[in-house]
């Protein structure tokens, strides 16, 4: 079982605001995203379900939504109410790469889970209220990878940068 987790952050590590996406990036979502969370299981909680478009489940992937609501149901999706319940599930996994893509709340709960971060690195700052742990800052993290910059047809240029755990999480 391995468990990465996928996000976009901006240069101040911000990941949203608002309740939105600090930015849309068609070239990161159909070329990052897409590709790599395709055919797995992708880990996200209720409030970012909110943020889809028309609240549609992502297609081509187990969607596993994590509440605290006993009664929140969506059919075609996995919902799971506690960080534990969803890690002995993808234990009984062991082939499988499970993603973690957002919110802020459920990042957080799951980094001490997470061998892999792929984080799209936005070079742009943007008002942000909600954060993606700086993982240049954590010595459990180090850069693994760096693919090339792209321009986005926004005008927005942006690296993806692989991230692997080299020890035991223990903060910062």
């Amino acid at each position: 079982m391995s468990i990465t987790a996928i996000v976009a952050v901006d240069e101040n590590w911000g990941i949203g605001y608002k309740g939105e996406l600090l930015a849309s990036l068609p070239e990161d979502q159909k070329l990052n995203f897409k590709v790599k969370t395709l055919g797995h299981p992708v880990i996200y909680g209720r409030k970012t379900l909110e943020t889809f478009p028309k609240g549609k489940l992502l297609p081509g992937r187990e969607n596993i939504i994590l509440t605290r609501n006993p009664d929140f149901s969506y059919e075609g999706a996995t919902i799971m109410h506690s960080v534990t319940e969803v890690v002995e599930y993808a234990e009984k996994q062991p082939d499988e790469t499970f993603f973690i893509i957002g919110g802020a709340q459920i990042y957080e709960q799951f980094l001490p889970y997470c061998d892999t971060c792929v984080v799209t690195r936005i070079k742009k700052s943007y008002p942000a209220d909600a954060f993606f742990p700086n993982l240049d800052m954590i010595n459990a993290w180090e850069l693994f990878s760096r693919e090339p910059e792209v321009r986005s047809i926004k005008g927005v240029s942006f690296e993806i940068w692989t991230y692997r755990r080299v020890s035991e999480f223990f903060g910062v």
